[in-house]
């Protein structure tokens, strides 16, 4: 309140004696034809730059002018005003010095005439002003044009989706032009006058941005007690204590990403994919009953394809967590994999092994029940597991299309061709759109019968995980 109070009275004296500034003529300039674009946000400034950029033919957005920045995704914030020109400079502006002190009675006078000179030129503005005069709120916007019939500042309001050319009183504009900085009233003002050729690429992969504003809506919803990580392509969540958080990033999260990628994907995860790494099984089912809204039928954990998140217990251990970061991973590399490759290679999964340089699954737990059912002869043929459409896999209430999907794939590993059946199944999914064909010209056998008696003979080999 007192810093308003302070900034009326400073311009009661300014616009008193400067109602008229200068002597030259005013007359009507519009900048024409620039595009509006809405702000997301906080990125006001970003917008902003942006609209300019498409005027000037290039095909870029906001994401793409933060991108330039180098501001780190984890700051969850927008561009400041000193960060924005730098980014603008390095694109191929010349901005100018941007940072004006109002130390004389004449200086915004004169600030003003410069401004509306380069609209003049056909140089835009993005100045940084108070959103109201009732708002200490800092805001960006681009300034168009001057109209000097009404005495209006024309612009472009980034934050509201109809702001295209918004007409504002030149006195209002100018009272809520300046800042105070340290004491001194100052005005920022970033000039758009392109200097160089512009190298403009669009991305489309999740880029710095993305990261950014997700960040700024989890930190602007998160319950206490939670804290945000970052770790590409998944962004942490959690109530463990730091050096946990950090152990379970680097040593799963990070190792996997790395190990599925050099064997597996090409592509990351198409959307951002939070992972809620809970402490126990009460923080577990609170923070899924009271954000997600639903009530867990597993206790290890489960992934939300409506939140785009993975849930779990991580006092439970990692091989959930494992799992389900198979998922979106196939999801942007192999849209049309068919459930039982993608069940079976997540699965296989959920006891991995990185200390051979590649992502490998151990024996777990499943071999239990798909042993016995091995013995009681119950089990379903693999030219029927593989033909299994998504109800009849997951509606077998013992997971036994789980088991032998996974084993199957257990047993491609351990034959040193589960990579090449991976490659060879995408290549041929068009007409081989349930790998049946890629496996047995992998396996060298005409009759998948067969196979099954020596793969089950395989199985009942092996040794029952450690308790």
């Amino acid at each position: 309140m007192v810093r308003r109070v302070i900034q009326l009275l400073f311009f009661t004296v300014v616009l008193s004696t400067n109602a008229q500034p200068g002597n030259e003529p005013f007359e009507t300039v519009l900048i024409e034809g620039v595009p509006h674009i809405l702000q997301k946000p906080d990125f006001c400034g970003e917008a902003s730059a942006a609209m300019f950029l498409q005027k000037l033919g290039e095909d870029v957005d906001q994401d793409w002018v933060f991108d330039r920045s180098g501001l780190p995704p984890e700051a969850a914030r927008g561009l400041q005003a000193d960060e924005l020109a730098a980014t603008l400079a390095r694109i191929g502006f010349d901005t100018g010095v941007i940072w004006k002190p109002l130390l004389r009675e004449h200086d915004l006078d004169q600030e003003w005439t410069a401004l509306y000179r380069d609209l003049a030129s056909g140089i835009p503005s993005i100045v940084l002003m108070h959103t109201s005069p009732e708002d200490s709120a800092e805001h960006f916007r681009l300034v168009l044009g001057y109209d000097g019939d009404a005495d209006e500042v024309i612009y472009h309001e980034p934050a509201e989706p109809d702001g295209a050319y918004r007409h504002m009183d030149r006195n209002r504009f100018l009272e809520l032009w300046p800042l105070q900085e340290e004491y001194v009233w100052g005005l920022v003002r970033i000039r758009l006058l392109q200097e160089k050729p512009i190298e403009a690429e669009s991305s489309r992969t999740l880029t710095d941005a993305d990261y950014a504003q997700h960040l700024m809506h989890l930190q602007a919803t998160l319950p206490v007690g939670l804290s945000v990580e970052i770790e590409k392509p998944f962004v942490i969540v959690s109530d463990c204590q730091t050096e946990e958080i950090r152990d379970f990033q680097t040593r799963i999260v990070r190792h996997v990403v790395r190990l599925v990628k050099q064997d597996f994907f090409l592509r990351d995860p198409e959307k951002i994919v939070d992972i809620w790494m809970l402490k126990n099984a009460a923080s577990y089912r609170f923070h899924s009953s009271s954000v997600f809204d639903i009530e867990p039928e597993t206790p290890y954990g489960y992934f939300s394809p409506a939140h785009n998140a993975i849930i779990l217990d991580i006092s439970t251990g990692g091989g959930t967590l494992v799992h389900e970061m198979i998922h979106p991973f196939m999801a942007a590399n192999f849209k049309q994999c068919p459930v039982w490759f993608n069940e079976g290679l997540a699965s296989l999964f959920e006891r991995p092994s990185g200390s051979s340089g590649h992502l490998k699954g151990l024996v777990n737990w499943r071999l239990y029940g798909l042993q016995e059912a091995i013995r009681e002869q119950r089990t379903m043929s693999i030219e029927t597991l593989l033909h299994l459409n998504e109800n009849r896999f997951y509606e077998d209430s013992r997971s036994l299309p789980y088991a032998q999907a996974r084993y199957l794939c257990l047993f491609l590993q351990e034959k040193n061709q589960l990579v090449d059946f991976y490659h060879g199944f995408y290549e041929n999914r068009v007409t081989d759109p349930d790998g049946q064909r890629t496996l047995m010209e992998l396996l060298q056998t005409d009759d998948l019968s067969r196979f099954q008696k020596d793969f089950e003979n395989w199985v009942m080999q092996l040794p029952v995980p450690d308790a």
